[in-house]
């Protein structure tokens, strides 16, 4: 009969490698500079959009619009890392690392919604085209120029593997080409009198949304359904787990990602009889630390039994993975030639 080989605590040979839960996105730096992009953006939204009015240009008003959902990502950021940074504690293993996550979604479907009317005023304009101050949305256009420079340089010193921060500085960047084509179009207006070419403007302003809010969606979309993070191949990874000296078979494998730049790993791995677990354990620890960059592991280690062709152990507690104790997922196994 097969048995799960345990420490001398009495502990199944399961945690390997947490190295604690304080992963994630520091919250010490990056809220100074996301607060001085704040300031930044927020003075100008308040001139801009007075301005918008009175020269009836609708891309300035697109512009502002979208700096807005900037403005707002910000401070969803903001909050996010604050609540982040909590202690893990009670139900909340994880403390709530995710909020970053959901804050993403919410910013990303908000520049969608926006995007929508954006486009929907844009048609009508096209139709019937205002009357539109040209020098006024030239002038306007190069200041946003200048200010999307500053909040750019702003948020490229905070921390970019947060979901939430590098949401924000593909914005405010996406904003700085948005009023370089408000400029030209201000030109085009001035010199031409081409009223429509600030409509067309207003176009380019909503594609731009468009792609920046779907790409937030899937990225954070990914996270919450626990795909495995971009670049790490589940099934490569188990091959080479299965291929290490020792190593039987591998299943019940699981890669995901905590929150931004926070991956992790569980799996359920059996030795060849006369393996030592403890030694297996270190070496795929350090396997998928140094290949893969995976720190936050959970291994459940256990011998195989030949007679029964399973191990007799209870199922790993791992690090918050959804584990599959009745092997579901693919199972990886040596090859008959791998040594």
């Amino acid at each position: 009969m097969g048995h799960a080989h345990t420490h001398h605590d009495g502990h199944d040979h399961q945690a390997g490698g947490h190295g604690g839960h304080s992963h994630g996105v520091s919250a010490d730096a990056d809220r100074r500079w996301l607060s001085l992009a704040l300031v930044l953006i927020g003075v100008f939204i308040s001139v801009e959009t007075a301005i918008a009015f009175i020269s009836g240009s609708l891309a300035l008003l697109s512009d502002a619009v979208h700096m807005l959902t900037d403005a707002f990502s910000i401070i969803l950021a903001l909050v996010a890392m604050r609540l982040a940074a909590r202690p893990a504690k009670g139900t909340y293993t994880f403390g709530l690392k995710r909020v970053e996550i959901l804050s993403a979604q919410a910013n990303g479907l908000t520049l969608l919604l926006a995007a929508v009317w954006l486009a929907y005023e844009a048609v009508v304009r096209l139709l019937h085209p205002p009357e539109v101050t040209g020098w006024m949305v030239l002038a306007t256009a190069l200041t946003g120029v200048a200010v999307n420079l500053g909040a750019t340089w702003c948020l490229s010193k905070a921390n970019r593997a947060s979901l939430n921060v590098e949401g924000a500085y593909q914005h405010i960047l996406n904003d700085l080409f948005a009023f370089i084509g408000t400029a030209i179009a201000g030109v085009v207006v001035m010199t031409t009198g081409f009223a429509r070419a600030d409509t067309i403007a207003t176009l380019f302003v909503v594609v731009l949304m468009v792609k920046a809010g779907c790409g937030l969606l899937r990225d954070s979309g990914r996270i919450l359904l626990e795909a495995a993070p971009a670049g790490l191949d589940p099934d490569t990874i188990g091959d080479r787990l299965a291929a290490a000296p020792a190593v039987a078979e591998v299943h019940d494998l699981h890669i995901w990602t905590i929150t931004s730049g926070e991956p992790a790993l569980s799996a359920h791995v059996l030795v060849n009889a006369g393996g030592d677990c403890h030694a297996v354990r270190r070496d795929l620890d350090h396997l998928l630390a140094e290949t893969y960059g995976l720190t936050h592991t959970t291994l459940q280690i256990d011998h195989e039994d030949h007679a029964a062709g399973t191990a007799t152990s209870e199922p790993a507690v791992g690090a918050g993975a959804p584990h599959c104790a009745n092997g579901h997922g693919p199972t990886h196994r040596r090859e008959p030639h791998a040594h």
